[in-house]
């Protein structure tokens, strides 16, 4: 095993132990400390598909077909481009990584003329945390799950979680951060669920006394899990965490 892999594998452990510990040692529940102010209004309507490390991104150069090719965009969010070297993608839907490799052209061609699509895709996955028996990242299934499913793949909510509160967090369009809450306890007595489907990225957090404790779950865990997986870094980057 390199260093490099040893190193990422102990960050990989320590992160999720701190994630873990928000089950066992939560910090006192504060209903002044929730501040809905600081999360957009929730929207289902799916935001543009932004590309970020390990997805692969096809690219065409009209104006120089020899620079057209498939490239994949690296851990730290940029793709080596022939002739424009390293150039930030991470975060950026097709339209603008298009725009980006445009303009890096546009030192040694004149006019360049871009179109990129994502072509294949890395990542995908969702956190769940807080009151559930295994915390951490889990792979999306082939087709399309809801908050309970995802709570069953950590192992279901504890005895101690607040089953009414299940917190669902989610980036807009914008790169801010959105939340919600489902109620799950009908669907745990056969009733209707409330649900929503989850896609990359989503984060399911659920508490032990309410969404007082949301706030301090991002501050103190999400940023912990940063390491483990890199596109969730940039998934997860300047996504409203900052006060």
């Amino acid at each position: 095993m390199s260093e490099m892999t040893r190193r990422g594998a102990v960050l990989g452990a320590l992160a999720l132990a701190g994630l873990g510990a928000c089950a066992s040692q939560p910090r006192a529940a504060d209903p002044a400390g929730f501040d809905p102010s600081r999360f957009s209004p929730w929207t289902h309507e799916a935001p543009p598909y932004r590309v970020y490390p390990g997805d692969t991104l096809a690219v065409t150069v009209h104006t120089a077909q020899e620079l057209s090719g498939d490239y994949e965009i690296g851990p730290d969010g940029r793709a080596n481009l022939p002739l424009a070297g390293a150039v930030m993608l991470a975060g950026k839907t097709a339209p603008e990584a298009a725009r980006a490799i445009a303009e890096r052209y546009a030192r040694t061609l004149r006019d360049p003329i871009v179109e990129a699509r994502a072509s294949g895709f890395g990542s995908q996955r969702i956190l769940v945390g807080g009151e559930v028996s295994s915390p951490g990242l889990y792979d999306l299934p082939h087709h399309r799950i809801a908050v309970m499913e995802a709570l069953m793949l950590a192992g279901g909510p504890s005895i101690r979680a607040r089953r009414s509160q299940i917190a669902v967090l989610r980036r807009d369009e914008a790169g801010g951060l959105m939340m919600r809450t489902v109620d799950i306890t009908r669907a745990e007595r056969g009733g209707p669920a409330d649900n929503v489907p989850l896609s990359r990225f989503d984060i399911v957090f659920a508490p032990r006394r309410g969404i007082a404790e949301v706030n301090d779950f991002i501050e103190l865990y999400v940023r912990n899990i940063l390491p483990i997986d890199s596109a969730f870094a940039f998934a997860l980057a300047n996504a409203a965490f900052s006060d």
